[in-house]
C-alpha cells in the first residue's frame, strides 16, 4: 500500500529542476526488496514499479555496479547486497532512542509477557528499529526491519494521531489514494482512533491488521532531531484482553514513552550546550 502513490510522486517531480528522477527511481527499486520478497527479476521490478523494462534493466545494472544489488545467475534474480545493509546499520546506530529506551522496553516486555517495539514511518508503513521480547514461549515474532501498515496497527494509528493537522491530512489522503476500496472502513476506524487517543493518550488495535494480534501504541512527541516514530506493546489476542490493554499496558506504555522523551530532551540539551561553548 502506498507504492503506486510514490511512483506518481516521482513522475510529478519531473518538473522540479532540483529533483534527480533517475536517483528516485533507483531508490524505488531498492524499496521493492522486502521480507518475503528477497529475490526479484527485472520483470518483477518493472511490474511492481510500472517503470519501462529498459529503464529497470539500466537501473539494476547500475545498482549492481555500485554494490547495492547482487545477481544470482542460477535464479536469474537480483537481491540486496551488503552495501545496503551497511546503510541500514549506520542508521540504527545513530538512533539514540534505541539505547535510551531499551531497558524500560525490556522491563515492560517481561511484565506483559509479550513484545515491545519502536517503529519509524516509511511512507505508509512503519518499520521496526528496536524490539524487546519477553521470555514467554509465545510472543509476537517481528524483528528489526519488519514492516507493518500505518493505517491498521496501533503503532501506525498512534503516529498519525500525534502528527500536526497538516501532516495528518496529507497522510490520510495518501492512505485514501493507495486503498480507495477499503478507505471507508479505514477512515471510520481512524476517526475512532483519534477520539480514543484524545481520551486515553494511546491507541488500541484489536485485530484490524491481523485477527490474532492485539496491541497498544503511543507516539513519540515533542522531541526534535529524531524521526517520526512510535512505540507499541502487543502480542497474541488471547493474552491481551481489552481491559488489560486499556487499563494496564496502555498507561504503562505512555509512561515509558514520556520518560524516553524526557531523556532525549536532556541528551540534546547537553549536546547544544557543548556546541555553544
Amino acid at each position: 500500500m502506498g507504492h503506486d502513490s510514490r511512483i506518481a510522486d516521482i513522475e510529478e517531480d519531473k518538473t522540479d529542476r532540483q529533483f534527480v528522477n533517475a536517483l528516485a527511481r533507483g531508490l524505488e527499486l531498492l524499496r521493492c526488496f522486502q521480507p518475503g520478497r528477497s529475490y526479484l527479476t527485472n520483470a518483477d521490478l518493472a511490474r511492481e514499479t510500472g517503470f519501462p523494462k529498459p529503464t529497470v534493466s539500466r537501473l539494476t545494472y547500475t545498482l549492481k555496479k555500485l554494490g547495492y544489488l547482487d545477481y544470482s545467475q542460477e535464479m536469474g534474480k537480483y537481491m540486496l547486497a551488503p552495501s545496503v545493509l551497511s546503510l541500514g546499520y549506520a542508521t540504527l546506530a545513530n538512533l539514540d532512542i534505541r539505547k535510551l529506551a531499551h531497558v524500560q522496553m525490556q522491563e515492560l516486555a517481561d511484565y506483559s509477557r509479550v513484545s515491545v517495539a519502536i517503529g519509524v514511518r516509511d511512507h505508509l508503513s512503519m518499520i521496526y528499529v528496536e524490539t524487546c521480547r519477553s521470555s514467554a514461549r509465545v510472543t509476537l515474532r517481528l524483528d528489526v526491519g519488519s514492516r507493518i501498515p500505518i493505517a491498521t496497527t496501533s503503532m501506525g494509528k498512534a503516529l498519525i494521531c500525534g502528527m500536526p493537522d497538516a501532516e495528518r491530512d496529507q497522510v490520510l489522503d495518501e492512505i485514501r489514494m493507495a486503498d480507495p476500496e477499503n478507505w471507508p472502513r479505514i477512515k471510520k476506524d481512524l476517526e475512532s482512533a483519534f477520539r480514543y487517543y484524545g481520551e486515553h493518550g494511546f491507541c488500541i488495535a484489536l485485530g484490524e491488521w491481523q485477527p490474532e494480534i492485539r496491541a497498544v501504541g503511543v507516539p513519540l512527541l515533542g522531541v526534535q532531531g529524531e524521526r517520526k516514530m512510535a512505540f507499541n506493546c502487543g502480542g497474541p489476542a488471547y493474552l491481551l484482553a481489552h481491559d488489560k490493554l486499556e487499563n494496564d499496558l496502555g498507561p504503562r506504555l505512555v509512561e515509558l514513552v514520556r520518560s524516553v522523551e524526557k531523556s532525549l530532551g536532556r541528551t540534546w540539551g547537553q549536546a547544544d550546550h557543548k556546541e555553544g561553548q
